[in-house]
């Protein structure tokens, strides 16, 4: 079959290139000049299968009133005129109940190991260098309290297979040393050491050259401005391209993958995704002293931040630390907002104080598509040849391949490998 892929994310990408192992004739557009250059750009770069918790659970509401206006809380709604995102609002509060949380892990889970093992196979299978580390991700926690409360679902992932054990302080220490400046403030710690890190970025402009020799064609700076149905499906993508001009782009599938700016399109067509965009901030920094900056990828539960270092192989480029968390629901809004920035920043130099060359800080922000469950869409739409691979919030470098080789199955005809909630249109 002839497919388009809307959106050259690491979504868009995956999904390329796992549809052009089924053999289809694949074309990728996208408004951006280069593959990854919005969600997927500076992303924290954790394929994090332990952080299947999803934002909405029976402690978030309390934690949101305490956060509501706090211009450096972790998780800060700006209230606005905008019914959208009172509705999602309003669905994301359904899904803080204890059940609907350990049926949303579930998800998230079976996704997240089968996403991860996908990964590793495409690794083995053509070589792909991202600056990836497979050192596991250390979950550590300052507050008694959100270690305390980080138990209960540790266990529930574990119960699904996924070997996140609970660790001492002293041995979150022995796992990281550079954590030993902060051992008296240590409450606990999990340890996930099947959990990796790398560049998405870079991951997804890897995987672009894979595709090519597939021979996948990738239309860039080609802005879509709408999909046109007839008959009951899809009959055209209309575009216009860098220099203005109008195009039609035919083909026999479609597959939605343009993050937080789906559910605008899809809209056109009456199709309600519930995707609201999360701002997300990161900051990337060069390594100043070597010693004092960790080498296992870190998560920072209590504020919502994680750590990865970037280090090139063989030593071509900069060793870099990525740190990389928050969300701020205010539309599209993607400005940085200083104040966020310099939290982070704060944060890092009281963990790793050294470490990072703050003074070449670079700052970054991406709208991540967030649904109120946490959970993708992948499958069916109601329209038969336009099919989902969106809305996978924070966890779309962890979800990336497991999606992309799902959704190529299922555009095919294929059952998918993993048990998972997709979607039936």
């Amino acid at each position: 079959m002839r497919i388009i892929v809307l959106g050259s994310g690491l979504l868009g990408v995956s999904s390329a290139y796992y549809l052009s192992q089924q053999g289809h004739e694949v074309t990728v557009v996208d408004r951006q000049s280069s593959p990854a250059a919005e969600t997927s750009f500076a992303n924290g770069g954790q394929i994090s299968v332990s952080h299947a918790e999803p934002w909405a659970n029976p402690g978030a509401p309390i934690k949101l009133l305490q956060w509501l206006g706090k211009e450096d809380a972790p998780l800060l709604f700006r209230l606005r005129a905008d019914m959208r995102q009172w509705m999602w609002g309003l669905q994301f509060l359904r899904e803080c109940t204890p059940a609907r949380t350990r049926h949303n892990i579930q998800q998230i889970v079976r996704l997240g190991t089968y996403s991860r093992d996908t990964l590793q196979q495409l690794r083995r299978d053509t070589g792909i260098e991202y600056d990836q580390r497979t050192q596991g991700i250390l979950h550590f926690y300052t507050s008694q309290k959100e270690f305390d409360a980080a138990l209960a679902p540790t266990e529930q992932m574990r119960e699904l297979g996924c070997e996140r054990n609970i660790v001492s302080a002293d041995e979150a220490v022995r796992l990281e040393p550079t954590l030993g400046h902060i051992r008296p403030q240590l409450a606990g710690a999990t340890y996930t050491a099947e959990d990796e890190s790398g560049d998405a970025n870079r991951f997804a402009r890897e995987l672009v050259k894979l595709c090519e020799a597939n021979g996948v064609k990738f239309f860039m700076n080609h802005t879509i401005t709408a999909l046109r149905e007839a008959g009951g499906q899809i009959d055209h993508v209309e575009a216009t391209d860098n220099e203005g001009r109008f195009q039609r782009l035919y083909a026999d599938s479609y597959v939605m993958a343009m993050g937080s700016f789906s559910p605008l399109y899809l809209k056109q067509l009456g199709i309600k995704l519930p995707i609201y965009p999360a701002k997300g901030y990161s900051v990337t920094m060069p390594v100043k002293d070597a010693n004092m900056a960790h080498q296992v990828s870190l998560t920072d539960d209590e504020f919502k931040l994680v750590f990865s270092r970037l280090t090139p192989v063989n030593g071509d480029g900069t060793d870099r630390l990525r740190i990389a968390g928050t969300a701020e629901f205010n539309g599209y809004d993607r400005d940085l907002n200083r104040i966020r920035c310099e939290a982070i920043v704060r944060r890092v130099e009281q963990l790793f104080p050294g470490a990072g060359d703050a003074t070449q800080a670079s700052f970054w922000s991406g709208l991540r598509p967030a649904t109120p469950s946490n959970v993708p869409l992948i499958g069916k739409s109601k329209l038969p040849n336009l099919f989902l691979n969106t809305g996978h919030g924070t966890l779309g470098w962890t979800h990336a391949c497991g999606s992309g080789k799902s959704i190529a199955r299922i555009v095919s005809g294929l059952t998918p490998e993993v048990d998972f909630a997709f979607t039936q249109g």
